[in-house]
């Protein structure tokens, strides 16, 4: 970016300037640092000195008055003093030292404390998600890695119910707001079924990633219920509700190390086999099998060896190989070119079976075979219906189509 506004004078200028700074600052310590001591030793002595003449003097002229816990004043007296006065000062010597390690390290536990005053992420759940087998109509938990989720509600006579998870979320009413001055989100009222793709459009800050937020349980509603297969996700452990979720962000964050397993982190128990088929359902399959290792290419950690294109498809193949029965998709072809998109299209219409899946994006191209959309626009939900139903009502998702209304 520097290079590309010709800005490498300036940038030059501020890191010298910073750098200057910090020499100063440096070099500050330094100087007091190294003064300390020899002063603190200057000072020690004087003390000795005079402790000893004063000492003298008073022995000297044989004050009668002067005395100490009623000893009179003698080279008996003077000469403990003279110790511990010497005493004393070798342990401010000691200190002094010191005082820069004390210095920085209480700076250091400043950040400390920072970290312990925070408010730790509150979460009394009690239901959670669990393998299990289905015999006769009837689940049991296991151990093993299973095709069946299960929901696993306690209660408070003992007892165990398991339910097994299907992907129904329903927002009923619900209000939300960052501070209690400004409500983000008002009256939404809204609902997923399995095997159903609910869009998201709207302009930039009309809340449709601060609803995949609240699924998420990043933050907790004002108002309202969402419930989760008929279960108030507050009554879900978050590890749980999370481990049900699939999320393809904007933003692809990818790490340093193969193909494989950046794919394989979406769950660390896939196999190699699992984790190529959910790279064949997203689509990346083919571009994966060109690079020079194939899956075991290395990647760096901000993934600048691939295309953005490619960061996005690795990223649906990392979501697909967690096989949730949710899956939010943030802005998840927003990056992608148009061929590109339409193999992630055909990917993500894969995904989607049997499972309800959320979509937020600007092209209106990747939403028109929703089940529903949902239009939003500052926090409220003003149309809903299908790609057909919407251009019927020659509303505001009419005029996004035709192009008379952009988007922010």
């Amino acid at each position: 970016v520097i290079k590309v506004f010709n800005h490498q004078d300036e940038a030059e200028e501020i890191f010298n300037q910073a750098n200057n700074e910090l020499y100063e600052a440096s070099n500050t310590a330094n100087r007091y640092s190294n003064i300390l001591m020899p002063v603190l030793n200057n000072v020690n002595y004087l003390i000795y000195v005079f402790v000893a003449v004063a000492g003298g003097i008073f022995i000297q002229e044989k004050l009668p008055n002067l005395s100490i816990s009623g000893l009179p004043f003698s080279i008996a007296v003077v000469v403990p003093f003279l110790g511990m006065s010497r005493q004393f000062a070798g342990m401010i010597q000691q200190i002094s030292p010191q005082i820069n390690s004390i210095v920085m390290g209480l700076a250091g536990a400043e950040r400390v404390f920072e970290l312990l005053d925070q408010e730790p992420e509150v979460d009394d759940g009690i239901v959670t998600l669990v393998n299990a087998t289905e015999k006769d109509g009837e689940l049991k938990e296991t151990n093993e890695q299973t095709e069946i989720w299960a929901w696993k509600y306690p209660h408070e006579d003992g007892t165990v119910t398991y339910t097994k998870v299907a992907g129904d979320v329903r927002f009923d009413s619900v209000d939300f707001a960052y501070n209690p001055d400004k409500i983000i989100l008002h009256d939404v009222t809204l609902f997923g079924k399995p095997g159903q793709k609910i869009a998201f459009v709207g302009a930039t800050g009309a809340g449709k990633t601060t609803i995949t937020n609240l699924i998420n349980r990043f933050y907790d509603i004002a108002d309202g219920k969402i419930r989760y297969d008929g279960i108030n996700i507050n009554k879900i452990k978050k590890s749980s509700l999370r481990k049900s979720l699939g999320i393809v962000l904007q933003d692809t964050v990818l790490f340093t190390g193969t193909v494989m397993d950046n794919i394989r982190y979406g769950r660390l128990s896939a196999s190699d086999e699992e984790c190529i088929a959910a790279a064949k359902l997203a689509g990346a399959d083919g571009f994966i099998r060109h690079l020079p290792q194939g899956y075991q290419t290395m990647l760096n950690g901000d993934g600048s060896n691939l295309s953005q294109g490619q960061c996005q498809l690795l990223a649906i193949a990392r979501a697909a190989v967690a096989d949730p029965p949710v899956m939010i998709m943030d802005e998840a072809t927003s990056s992608i070119d148009t061929r590109t998109e339409q193999i992630v299209q055909t990917g993500m219409d894969r995904l989607m079976n049997g499972r309800t899946v959320f979509v937020i994006a600007h092209r209106l191209s990747t939403v028109k075979n929703a089940n529903v959309i949902i239009v939003l626009d500052h926090g409220r939900i003003i149309e809903r219906g299908t790609h057909e139903e919407l251009l019927a009502q020659k509303g505001q998702y009419y005029q996004l189509y035709t192009g008379a209304f952009e988007l922010e």
